[in-house]
C-alpha cells in the first residue's frame, strides 16, 4: 500500500471512529438545522477542523469562498477555496494530486 494510499484510509478509519462520539445535533433535538449551523456545530466540537484543497468537486462543506455559496457547490477537485472538515489534526497529512491539505485557503 502506498503512502498516499495509506494516509486516506487511515484519515478515513479516524473520521468513521470520530463521528461516531461525536455530540447529538441540534436536529435530534427536535430543531430544523441549516448546512452552514451544522458545520459550525461540528467546529466547536473541537473534534475537527477545516482542511482546504483536499475536497473533491460538489463535496465541499460549508462556506467554501468566493464561487460557492455552500456545501456542495466547488465547482473544481482540490479547490484551494473549499474546504471539508477532517478529524483534528489530520489535514496535512492528506495528500492529494494537487498537494497536501492546508488549514487555511489556499491559491490552486
Amino acid at each position: 500500500m502506498s503512502n498516499r494510499s495509506a494516509s486516506l484510509f487511515v484519515a478515513g478509519a479516524l473520521a468513521a471512529a470520530l463521528a461516531s462520539l461525536g455530540p447529538v445535533p441540534a436536529s435530534a433535538h427536535g430543531m430544523k438545522i441549516t448546512p452552514p449551523q451544522k458545520t459550525m456545530e461540528a467546529l466547536h466540537t473541537g473534534l475537527w477542523e477545516k482542511c482546504y484543497g483536499v475536497a473533491l468537486t460538489g463535496q465541499n462543506d460549508c462556506y467554501a469562498g468566493p464561487g460557492t455559496t455552500c456545501a456542495g457547490t466547488s465547482t473544481r477537485n482540490y479547490a484551494g477555496n473549499a474546504f471539508k472538515l477532517v478529524p483534528k489534526g489530520t489535514c496535512t497529512a492528506i495528500h492529494t494530486p494537487d498537494g497536501s491539505g492546508s488549514l487555511t485557503a489556499i491559491a490552486r
